[in-house]
């Protein structure tokens, strides 16, 4: 079972109207690439971004990932590009990637979700092409349902 639920990021816009709720989260906290290099998320502004917060001891983060790339094969030509966030180290989130031989673009994020105002993993936030928040998925979910993808597809 999915649930959408319509919310926001808990991202405080207060300070700067102007600012899409990516450009708010890029503010509240940095992302580190594997290699601990910074990541500046405005360099997947072109398209949409799925960012899902994930751990590596969250068993229905896990059972949705096989789903996740496949969706993100198929929704590639739509320009969705899939970021899985963690709060764990660097090291604990690529012993993982090498143990389960998963092939995401895994960051970590310098703020512990609770911080963020994440409570539920896995959450996933979608972002438009213009940062904004469209859509907000707490739990684990069937990314590559037929469902799933014509709803992507359309947003």
């Amino acid at each position: 079972m999915c649930c959408f639920l319509l919310l926001g990021c808990n991202l405080d816009n207060t300070k700067n109207e102007n600012l899409s709720d990516l450009e708010s989260l890029q503010l509240k906290t940095s992302f580190f690439d594997l290699n601990e290099k910074n990541l500046d998320l405005s360099v997947y502004k072109e398209g949409k971004i799925v960012v899902s917060y994930w751990a590596t001891w969250c068993a229905p983060c896990i059972k949705e990932m096989p789903g996740i790339k496949r969706a993100e094969e198929i929704l590639e030509e739509y320009g969705y590009t899939f970021l899985l966030v963690s709060d764990e180290t660097v090291s604990k989130i690529s012993e993982f990637k090498n143990e389960w031989n998963f092939d995401f673009n895994f960051l970590k994020s310098s703020k512990s979700f609770e911080t963020l105002g994440v409570y539920a993993m896995p959450t996933s936030y979608i972002f438009d092409e213009n940062g904004q928040i469209i859509e907000t998925i707490v739990g684990a979910i069937e990314w590559d349902s037929e469902e799933m993808i014509n709803k992507l597809k359309m947003l």
